[in-house]
């Protein structure tokens, strides 16, 4: 993965902005007091989300008294916290549950990687056809992480801070074009992600233009505005967003050469020591990076665990059956288990040495669960009616379970949560109302998500 020189197709490309910049969001106070809902408890979130539906059975939801197929292979271990034990293949989580919050019912009915991983990023169900290899679209509702760059901008206020939301190591993309409801869909590109596709343990590990790679140097801000003005020039003018170019350039130019979003992408700043606690796993090093970007002001960090079918990732999360192993224990056991567990913990970790766990929320989570049996293969295939989620900091209540499943993780039997239930929650604790209204690129109305704050999470 390597995030190369933006070519002109790259820049109006539906999801790149320029540069992936999402130009307005860059520009701290344009909609800022529009659609608060009160005070903020929370000043950033970062989801690290692993993609393809972790197994709920097999990490923080156990049935160990069940039938082995199943419990599954693995066994549950104690945690700090009497009550609360999770999978023993995560030692390092179990250490912190006075961190944390699992939530054990969470709920929806969409078994469709690209439907279900829609409605958990964005609240809301995505009401076109779609197949395994559909894309983003300008027609979708916006990831949450626009819709909080919109409203917020980043999070010290002022244009020269780190983007206000950001996606790493990569979009969730693991058959073709990456999939829907990870931009600002029909908020327009200048709210997009900036999106870094690069993995940090590489040498030439290049997070764009913010790091300084493609435009390092004397000279770096008028050779990328002579860029922005060609493409702005060349630009067809019927592109959604293509007239915010010339409108946002030079304030999007002061990002670029902002130290504080420089310094945050500098990883080589972290001992040698820092780096291998958090493994030097792709998604272990970018929750590294999600943290310095927190520190820097970014509002939202979305950490996507890599997946490649039939690539060097494997299936990810994903496991009906895994690459290179009969069954999915072995898999989870040495694939996913133990840099999950590490850059989980660091990062809560290291939130709480700063003082920043608090007004953090940390969200792991895929975008649904695995089912309650086993399946020929030895895996565990989609399971959307009960799954598990885990919620860090962010001041609320913690080290504690929230609802409740049934004997088999079928179903929730206490306090059902929704993906547009936790959305809304997120955006309270951001101190966005969720019925701020949105307008898309026809200037039509939407509230920014159609669900209720689960007042049960927040004490």
């Amino acid at each position: 993965m390597r995030c190369m020189g933006p070519t002109r197709r790259k820049l109006l490309q539906v999801g790149a902005g320029a540069f992936g910049l999402g130009l307005p969001a860059l520009i701290a106070g344009e909609a800022g007091a529009a659609g608060k809902g009160g005070r903020a408890r929370i000043r950033s979130v970062v989801i690290l989300y692993l993609s393809g539906g972790p197994s709920q059975l097999d990490m923080w939801d156990m049935k160990p008294d069940a039938p082995e197929e199943i419990r599954g292979a693995f066994r549950p271990i104690e945690t700090n916290v009497s009550g609360i034990r999770v999978s023993e293949h995560l030692p390092r989580m179990a250490r912190l549950a006075q961190h944390y919050t699992i939530i054990r019912s969470m709920s929806h009915d969409e078994n469709d990687h690209l439907k279900a991983g829609y409605w958990v990023m964005t609240g809301s169900r995505l009401p076109r056809d779609v197949v395994q290899k559909s894309g983003m679209s300008r027609a979708d509702r916006p990831h949450a992480g626009a819709v909080v760059a919109r409203v917020l901008g980043p999070a010290n206020g002022t244009r020269r801070s780190a983007p206000p939301f950001v996606t790493i190591p990569e979009y969730v993309s693991p058959v073709g074009v990456p999939r829907p409801g990870q931009h600002a869909g029909f908020l327009g590109p200048g709210f997009d992600p900036y999106l870094v596709d690069s993995d940090p343990n590489l040498p030439d590990y290049d997070p764009g233009p913010l790091g300084g790679t493609f435009a390092s140097g004397e000279g770096r801000a008028e050779r990328l505005r002579t860029l922005l003005a060609r493409v702005e020039r060349d630009s067809p003018r019927s592109l959604p967003g293509a007239g915010e170019y010339g409108t946002f350039r030079d304030k999007a130019l002061d990002l670029v050469a902002s130290p504080a979003a420089q310094k945050a992408f500098d990883i080589t700043a972290e001992s040698a020591k820092t780096r291998d606690r958090y493994s030097r796993h792709v998604f272990g090093q970018s929750a590294l990076v999600a943290r310095r970007l927190v520190e820097a002001g970014t509002r939202l960090v979305q950490v996507n665990f890599p997946r490649h079918d039939n690539g060097k990732w494997g299936q990810g999360y994903d496991s009906h059956a895994a690459p290179g192993y009969p069954e999915h224990t072995p898999w989870l056991r040495n694939e996913l288990l133990p840099p999950t567990d590490a850059a989980f913990s660091s990062l809560v970790e290291d939130l709480a040495d700063r003082g920043l766990l608090d007004e953090t929320l940390v969200v792991m989570m895929g975008e649904f669960g695995r089912t309650p049996k086993l399946n020929p293969a030895g895996g565990r295939d989609h399971w959307a009616q009960c799954y598990s989620l885990v919620l860090a900091g962010g001041g609320l209540p913690a080290g504690r379970l929230y609802g409740e499943s049934d004997a088999t993780t079928s179903t929730p039997v206490r306090d059902p949560v929704s993906p547009n239930g936790l959305i809304a929650t997120i955006y309270h604790l951001l101190g966005i109302a969720p019925t701020t209204e949105l307008h898309d690129l026809e200037t039509r109305p939407h509230l920014a998500v159609e669900g209720e704050v689960v007042r049960g999470l927040l004490g």
